[in-house]
């Protein structure tokens, strides 16, 4: 059972370790704390594994900006890809997303990342442009990806999507009740 929440301070180690597995140019410590505690357009998630002690197992981010939900991040541990998780993080931020009154999606991705790419395209992200040389460590190009228009007849096909994950995954969201950061108490 994995459970997807808001993330607090004492996961940014667990965090920052997926994230040096994951990118070539991992966040700072001080970067996800300025996103937890000050940027008010951010919203922070890990998925937690139960156990004993839990683990968590991979994270997302996402920043909302007057109406566009920015996906900012997201990564899953190498030891857990391939099991339908880091769908349960993008599928859970596009929900709050939704929750909160964003009217379109934008992420931006690496086009070797053909895994990324094909799981953003089944929430019907498109690609709408190429950012040449986006990714500074290799000089690599991005594509620029956009879910539009997040409204009613999207959310009924997202929905069917959300009942078929649960359904083939075993997590509890704790997203859609909101937020714990004080900065957030109205959401």
């Amino acid at each position: 059972m994995y459970t997807l929440r808001y993330m607090r301070l004492q996961d940014i180690p667990h965090v920052m370790q997926i994230d040096q597995l994951a990118f070539q140019t991992p966040w700072s410590m001080n970067s996800y704390v300025f996103e937890i505690n000050d940027n008010r357009s951010a919203h922070m998630v890990v998925l937690e594994k139960a156990a004993e002690l839990p683990i968590i197992v991979g994270y997302g981010g996402m920043w909302l900006i007057e109406g566009e939900a920015h996906i900012s991040t997201i990564a899953i541990h190498p030891d857990w890809r391939g099991q339908g998780l880091g769908e349960v993080v993008l599928a859970g931020m596009v929900l709050r997303s939704m929750a909160l009154g964003a009217t379109y999606s934008v992420l931006e991705v690496r086009v070797s990342n053909v895994p990324a790419i094909n799981l953003y395209r089944k929430y019907e992200f498109q690609i709408v442009s190429v950012r040449k040389g986006y990714y500074r460590n290799n000089n690599e190009d991005a594509y620029l990806m956009h879910l539009t228009p997040l409204d009613a007849a999207y959310a009924e096909r997202f929905s069917a999507r959300w009942r078929a994950l649960q359904a083939r995954v075993a997590f509890t969201d704790l997203l859609s009740q909101g937020r714990p950061n004080s900065h957030q108490l109205n959401t």
